[in-house]
């Protein structure tokens, strides 16, 4: 039985992964992630996003394992990466030329990243396209993976791979607004601890439209 508990008892959806499936699709029915409305860095501080046509294009999958409770599949970035190194991600990257679309270069990505095959994932549909302080317009697709996958971790890219219940990243409660001095100004971002995880920036503000969309 999945425990929906963070989320009370409005959330029969999650019961199962075939219910999920139903539902996320019936919730992006418009099929197109939103650009112009979509969430950004921008959105807690005050600041106009730049236009998602003059960012480059990247993806993210957002894996969902179908097990007894419905989980998330995460990673954790190696300490020597140039950006974003020790950070809470989603596995994805940039849209290549070669891609035939941002699905299939978050599918990629996450086979490059974590040895996740791209045959166990069903895609059931693409948030709010996010745009980051860093020049990148993020599409991120929900994914369901049928069984307990086999996981390679790139090395020198990933340094973990890990699983959070999917109803403790749905439930508002959970995300919280914290801020840092960066570049002399104070900048405020949403984050949610899990344990010793510390999932915030781009991760955290994804999962916040994932909450706004399914909810």
């Amino acid at each position: 039985m999945t425990d929906s508990s963070w989320l009370g008892d409005g959330a029969p959806w999650l019961a199962s992964p075939h219910a999920f499936a139903t539902h996320v699709r019936a919730r992006l029915a418009q099929g197109e992630p939103r650009p112009a409305v979509g969430p950004s860095d921008y959105d807690l501080n005050g600041g106009v996003p730049p236009d998602p046509a003059g960012l480059k294009a990247a993806a993210v999958l957002i894996p969902v394992v179908a097990r007894a409770q419905l989980m998330v599949l995460l990673t954790k970035r190696t300490a020597t990466l140039a950006r974003h190194a020790g950070q809470i991600a989603f596995p994805g990257g940039r849209v290549d030329p070669d891609d035939a679309s941002a699905e299939a270069a978050a599918l990629r990505e996450a086979q490059e990243e974590i040895g996740l095959d791209p045959k166990l994932v069903t895609v059931l549909g693409a948030l709010d396209t996010y745009r980051s302080g860093t020049g990148y317009a993020i599409t991120p697709l929900i994914g369901l993976i049928d069984g307990v996958p086999s996981l390679t971790l790139s090395d020198g890219e990933v340094e973990d791979a890990f699983e959070v219940p999917l109803p403790f990243l749905l439930a508002p409660a959970n995300l919280k607004v914290h801020s840092r001095v960066w570049q002399g100004a104070e900048r405020q971002y949403y984050a949610i601890g899990f344990g010793e995880r510390y999932i915030w920036g781009v991760t955290a503000g994804i999962i916040a439209n994932m909450q706004k969309r399914l909810g």
